[in-house]
C-alpha cells in the first residue's frame, strides 16, 4: 500500500514529519517550497532535503508535475496534507491543480481516495471554512490539529502523537500511541 503525505507552508511541520514517521512503506513525501521556508524556523535548520530522502521510498516537490501520483490511474492508498496552509485548502476547494500537491489532491478526490486534510490555522474566517466545507462535502476527511489532553500529554512529542494517533485511525492502521479515552 502506498501512502502520499504532502507538507505545505502551514505551520505545523512537525506534525506531517511525525506523521511520516509512523506510517507503514510504502511512503512518498511531496514537499512544497513554502514548507521549506516554514522548516526553516519551525525545525531550526535541522531539515534537509538529503535527511528526508532516507526516511521515504519517493520524495517530490511540489512542481514536479511528472510523478506517478499526478495520475488518476496510479493507485495510493491514502493521501494527507499535514499541515495543509489556507493557499492550498483554497486552491484545491476552488478545484486548481497547479502544482503536484493540489493535483494530487484532485486526484484523490475524484478517484473517491481517502483524503485527509490536517490544518493548523486560528481563528478561521469564513471563507477559509467555507472552503474546509465545501472538501468534506467533496469527501475530504478535515482535521484540526488540535491535540486533546485526556492523555496527559507531558510535553511536545506527546501532543504530536495524539494527532498523529488519530491520522492513522482515520486510515485504519492500528496504534498505541495514545492512552485512548476510558483505558486506565
Amino acid at each position: 500500500m502506498e501512502y502520499v503525505l504532502a507538507i505545505t507552508g502551514g505551520s505545523g511541520i512537525a506534525y506531517g514529519f511525525n506523521i511520516l514517521e509512523n506510517l507503514p512503506s510504502r511512503k512518498v513525501l511531496i514537499l512544497s517550497n513554502g514548507a521549506l521556508e516554514v522548516a526553516k524556523y519551525e525545525m531550526r535548520g535541522s531539515l534537509s532535503i538529503e535527511s528526508i530522502r532516507k526516511e521515504v521510498d519517493e520524495f517530490h516537490m511540489e512542481d514536479d508535475m511528472t510523478a506517478p501520483q499526478a495520475s488518476g490511474s496510479h493507485k495510493f492508498e491514502a493521501l494527507m496534507i499535514a499541515p495543509a496552509s489556507m493557499n492550498t485548502v483554497a486552491k484545491i476547494a476552488s478545484g486548481i491543480s497547479d502544482n503536484l500537491v493540489t493535483r494530487v489532491a484532485s486526484v484523490a478526490l475524484k478517484e473517491r481516495r481517502k483524503f485527509i486534510l490536517l490544518f493548523r490555522e486560528m481563528p478561521l474566517s469564513s471563507i477559509q471554512l467555507q472552503n474546509l466545507l465545501k472538501l468534506s462535502e467533496s469527501g475530504a476527511i478535515v482535521m484540526p490539529a488540535s491535540p486533546g489532553f485526556y492523555h496527559s500529554p507531558r510535553n511536545i512529542n506527546d501532543m504530536l502523537a495524539f494527532v498523529t494517533s488519530r491520522v492513522l485511525d482515520e486510515l485504519g492502521l492500528e496504534n498505541s500511541m495514545i492512552r485512548r479515552w476510558g483505558d486506565k
